[in-house]
C-alpha cells in the first residue's frame, strides 16, 4: 500500500481545516493548504496491517494576510472504522487509504505516548520525557472535549497530552514556563512530564506536552458559578451568609496567584519597567482602545473615561516591576484539587503574536484578568433573570467579595499587595473589558452589556 500521498492530503485539508473548532482562520479567505512536513511515526497503512501514523504540519495561506501552520496527528487506514468516522479528513487520491485525525484513534494515541517514552527522534521533531520521568505506555487513551484551540489526549488517569494545533515559531510559553516553575519546585503547577518538540525552517517549534492528569480537579469556573447560583437561590442572605460561598477558595487562590508569580520571578529574568516604558504601555492601551471604538459604538460614551484612566499609566513617573506572567489568567485556567489551586495553560492568549505573549510584563495584568473573571462569574446568569433587578446588587456584592478576597491571599503569599497599585490595576482591568467588549458584540451580543456595565462603574 502506497505511503502518504502529501498533495491529495492537502486537498483535503483545504475543506476540513475550517470546520474544526481549534482553527483560528474562520472568516478569512484561504487561497491554498500546503503540507509542509509529514513524519512517518509508524510503517505504511496496508490492506491487512494496522492504521499508518504521519505526523503532519499544514501550511494555511491566506488572501488577506500571513499564513498560519497547524499540527495534525494523521492517521490513515484502508478501511475506517465506523467509531472513526466523525475524525474522518477524506479519501486520499485514487480512495486507497482513507485519512482521519488519529488522535480519536486509541492505537494512533499510545504510539505518541511510546515514542515520547523511547525519545525518538523522527526527522526535525524530537519525542522525549523529562528527566527522572518513567511513563507506562499501556493506558487507554480518550480525547477531551470542550477545548478551542489545543486538542488533549488524556491516558488512563494518569497522563494528558496537549496537542498544540496552531504552530507559532519558538518555544510554546506553556511548556517553557512550567518547565521553569518545575526546577523551582513550584507547588501550584502540574510540571511537565515530556514533550514533542521540533524545527520549522530551523527555529524551534512546540507541538506536544505531556503533563500529570489531575482527575480529581473541578475547575475555578464551575465552582464560581455553583456559588453564585446558591446565592441568587437564597431571598435576603449577603454572600458571606451562603453556604456555598467562595471567599475562602478566592482567598487561597489569591496566595496561589502570588506564589506563582514569585517562583517565576525566581527562575526566570525580571526588569523595572521605566517611566518611558509605562507610556508606551499606555499608548499600546489607547491602541486597543481606538480599535475597539471603531468596531462596537456602544463603548464611545466610555471612551474619554478610558483614556483618562490609560493617562495615569502614562503619568507614571515611579518604576513597575516586570516579568514573565500567565499572560491569559481567568477561572477557567485554575483546577482546584484535594489540597490546593493548580494553574493550567501559561501559553497566553493564542491569537496574540508569540513575541508578545513572552513579553516581561506587569503580574497585575494576572490579577486584573482573575478579578474579570470573578465579574463575569458573577453577571453571565443575570442574562437568565431579565425580570429580577434585585439580583444585581448581589451579583455586584459576590464579585467584590471575591475580587478582595483574591487580593487579600496575593497580598499574604506576596511582599506586594494588588491594591496598592490602584491606577495600574484599573487601567489593565479596563483594558481587558475592553478586549470583552469587541469579544462579546461579535461572538455573544446578549452579553455585550457584562462588559460594558464594568466599564461604567469601574470610571464612575
Amino acid at each position: 500500500m502506497a505511503d502518504l500521498d502529501q498533495d491529495a492530503l492537502a486537498e483535503l485539508l483545504v475543506n476540513w481545516l475550517p470546520t474544526q473548532r481549534w482553527y483560528a482562520g474562520k472568516g478569512r479567505p484561504l487561497r491554498q493548504v500546503a503540507v509542509e512536513q509529514a513524519l512517518a511515526l509508524t510503517e505504511p497503512a496496508s490492506a491487512t496491517g494496522p492504521p499508518g501514523l504521519h505526523l503532519v504540519i499544514a501550511r494555511v495561506d491566506y488572501a488577506d494576510g500571513p499564513a498560519e501552520r497547524y499540527s495534525v496527528p494523521v492517521g490513515t487506514a484502508a478501511k475506517l472504522p465506523e467509531r472513526l468516522d466523525h475524525a474522518r479528513i477524506g479519501q486520499l487520491g485514487a480512495g486507497e487509504l482513507t485519512a482521519y485525525d488519529a488522535v480519536f484513534d486509541a492505537e494512533l494515541a499510545t504510539v505518541l505516548l511510546a515514542q515520547i517514552k523511547a525519545g525518538a527522534v523522527v526527522g526535525a521533531v524530537s519525542f522525549g520525557t523529562e528527566p527522572g520521568v518513567t511513563l507506562d505506555t499501556t493506558l487507554p487513551s480518550r480525547v477531551q472535549g470542550g477545548e478551542q484551540s489545543n486538542t488533549s489526549v488524556v491516558y488512563g488517569d494518569d497522563y494528558i497530552l496537549k496537542l498544540f494545533r496552531r504552530i507559532a515559531p519558538g518555544v510554546n510559553p506553556d511548556l517553557e514556563l512550567t518547565r521553569a516553575l518545575g526546577r523551582v519546585g513550584c507547588a501550584y503547577v502540574a510540571a511537565p512530564l515530556g514533550s514533542i518538540e521540533g524545527q520549522l525552517a530551523g527555529t524551534p517549534v512546540t507541538l506536544g506536552m505531556l503533563a500529570p492528569f489531575l482527575r480529581t480537579g473541578t475547575d475555578g469556573w464551575a465552582l464560581a458559578t455553583t456559588s453564585v447560583r446558591d446565592l441568587y437561590a437564597e431571598a435576603d442572605l449577603h454572600a458571606d451568609e451562603v453556604g456555598g460561598d467562595f471567599a475562602g477558595e478566592s482567598e487561597r487562590l489569591g496566595h496561589a496567584t502570588a506564589v506563582v508569580h514569585a517562583d517565576l520571578a525566581r527562575a526566570l529574568p525580571t526588569d523595572l519597567a521605566t517611566a518611558a516604558e509605562s507610556r508606551a504601555t499606555a499608548g499600546q492601551l489607547g491602541e486597543r482602545l481606538d480599535a475597539a471604538l471603531a468596531a462596537v459604538p456602544e463603548l464611545t460614551p466610555y471612551a474619554e473615561a478610558l483614556r483618562a484612566a490609560y493617562a495615569e499609566v502614562a503619568g507614571r513617573t515611579e518604576p513597575v516591576p516586570v516579568q514573565r506572567i500567565h499572560g491569559d489568567y481567568h477561572l477557567g485556567q485554575v483546577l482546584r484539587v484535594e489540597t490546593r489551586w493548580v494553574l493550567l495553560d501559561f501559553e497566553g492568549e493564542p491569537a496574540r503574536p508569540l513575541a508578545e505573549r513572552t513579553r516581561l510584563m506587569s503580574p497585575l495584568r494576572d490579577v486584573a484578568g482573575m478579578m474579570r473573571s470573578f465579574d463575569y462569574a458573577a453577571r453571565h446568569l443575570l442574562a437568565e433573570h431579565l425580570n429580577a433587578p434585585g439580583l444585581t446588587y448581589r451579583a455586584n456584592e459576590w464579585a467584590e467579595r471575591n475580587s478582595e478576597a483574591f487580593c487579600d491571599g496575593y497580598a499574604q503569599g506576596s511582599d506586594r499587595d494588588p491594591r496598592e497599585e490602584a491606577a495600574l490595576l484599573r487601567a489593565f482591568e479596563l483594558d481587558k473589558a475592553v478586549y470583552e467588549v469587541v469579544y462579546e458584540a461579535r461572538h455573544r451580543p446578549s452579553w455585550l452589556t457584562i462588559p460594558l456595565g464594568s466599564i461604567e462603574r469601574l470610571v464612575g
